[in-house]
């Protein structure tokens, strides 16, 4: 028993210094180097000033000898040296991160727990990234702001939780009919309105894949980690970009808030893909000209000579609004649709694992996926012949076809099965059963054991 806070008020006549002293006796216990230490607690006070920053540097050297003293030949907790190094990062920062690769150079948002930490890193990091950020008023104005951005030629994105998501849907719909590229991300948390905004769940799909009204194509992506997380980012803005949609990125408390440690982020598996059109190629410009994909050419106002309309109201090739029902809406309303062929032909199919000789097969989304993993691995050390499939592409579902003679298993964290439901409608199957958690906790793999026991 160290008296941390004795030592700080005898010493240093401050209580304060106890936790630093702490960090140091606790670092010294691990068997780490003091200067590594040294390093982060200089860089964390270096604003403080020269007394305050050697106050604390003595007291870390302090705690650091303590650990000879009180705890040598009682603390087993010597870890070993590795020579590789290894990004301790959770959700938040890799999207952000991410979106800095993929181009973004704008984000508006209004905080929201638990989306707030991008907004946040960005704003601390916005000379190095070079992304404006700006807190707006509110979601709706956060939303409005990005796809303005969209529009003039500059990459954008918004982040919020489902109410604010619920403030957007308008919006969504907004860039749906003026086919403005726009990525949002929705950070998901448990129950309606305020629900438990620091706990994790997976309730939204249903809502994320029919945001919106009318019908225009949209893309929904779930990352299971913060590799995940930082490529299907870059992902995100290249597919809205080059299908001229809104894309949602879903993510939970979970995932948002967890660290990983990761070795190599492989940045450049995913680059930025644009998809402007050239304004040399035309002479007469048409905005959203009727087209065999759906995809017109898009161009921004003020890059040439030609002019770029965009109206919330249904509109001819031009953009001019429109009343032309027979001839004009329903072959514009047929174009947007049409997005969905190729687009489905993007989403990459659902990673596999030991699906060969499985009996069991189970089905997840989204940030569940490490611990289903490992639950399918407990189970196959007890000899059930048990697979995984895990889906990031969640919407429009990939070209897949699910293996037959398995018994399915969808897992996720909702009440109602909203995977499921999705997986029934799309692919007309059916899962033998469900395990669903929902009071706001995060899936384990021994939990999930003990629950495909119990069913």
């Amino acid at each position: 028993e160290v008296p941390f806070g004795k030592i700080a008020r005898e010493r240093w006549g401050n209580p304060v210094f106890a936790n630093v002293i702490a960090i140091g006796t606790l670092w010294a216990t691990l068997g780490a180097k003091l200067e590594i230490i040294q390093a982060v607690v200089e860089k964390s006070l270096a604003k403080k000033g020269k007394d305050v920053l050697e106050r604390n540097r003595e007291a870390l050297h302090y705690g650091y000898k303590l650990a000879e003293s009180y705890c040598k030949g009682i603390c087993p907790w010597q870890l070993e040296q590795k020579s590789s190094k290894f990004y301790l990062i959770n959700g938040q920062p890799a999207i952000a991160l991410g979106a800095a690769r993929a181009g973004c150079r704008f984000m508006a948002a209004y905080p929201m727990t638990p989306s707030t930490g991008i907004i946040t890193y960005l704003a601390q990091h916005e000379d190095s990234l070079g992304i404006f950020t700006e807190q707006a008023e509110d979601e709706i104005s956060a939303i409005n702001m990005a796809i303005g951005a969209q529009f003039a030629g500059c990459r954008a994105m918004t982040a919020t939780s489902g109410g604010g998501f619920a403030l957007m849907v308008e919006a969504i719909s907004l860039a749906g009919m003026t086919e403005t590229p726009v990525v949002i991300v929705l950070a998901q948390r448990p129950g309606p309105a305020t629900g438990l905004p620091t706990r994790t769940a997976q309730g939204d799909l249903l809502f994320a894949v029919n945001a919106g009204h009318g019908e225009f194509p949209k893309c929904v992506l779930a990352p299971s980690d913060p590799y995940e997380a930082f490529h299907l980012t870059v992902e995100a803005f290249n597919l809205a970009d080059k299908f001229q949609i809104p894309v949602i990125i879903m993510t939970d408390q979970f995932l948002a808030d967890s660290q990983f440690s990761i070795t190599n982020f492989d940045i450049d598996k995913t680059r930025p893909k644009y998809s402007f059109a050239d304004p040399e190629e035309f002479t007469d410009y048409r905005r959203y000209e009727i087209t065999p994909d759906g995809i017109s050419p898009r161009l921004y106002p003020g890059q040439s000579k030609h002019l770029v309309a965009a109206d919330s109201d249904e509109h001819d090739e031009y953009g001019h609004i429109t009343e032309d029902l027979a001839n004009t809406a329903l072959p514009m309303a047929e174009k947007r649709l049409r997005k969905y062929q190729a687009l489905r032909s993007a989403m990459e199919p659902p990673e596999e694992f030991l699906i060969d000789d499985a009996e069991d097969v189970f089905l997840s989304w989204g940030s569940t996926k490490h611990s289903v993993r490992e639950a399918v691995s407990l189970l196959r050390r007890e000899g059930k012949k048990a697979g995984h499939l895990h889906f990031s592409y969640v919407w429009p579902l990939p070209k897949f076809i699910i293996p037959e003679g398995k018994n399915l298993i969808v897992v996720e964290q909702n009440a109602t099965s909203q995977f499921g439901k999705l997986l029934t409608r799309e692919y007309g199957i059916k899962a033998s059963k469900a395990i669903l958690r929902y009071d706001g906790l995060p899936f384990s793999a021994d939990w999930l054991r003990r629950a495909y026991y119990e069913q």
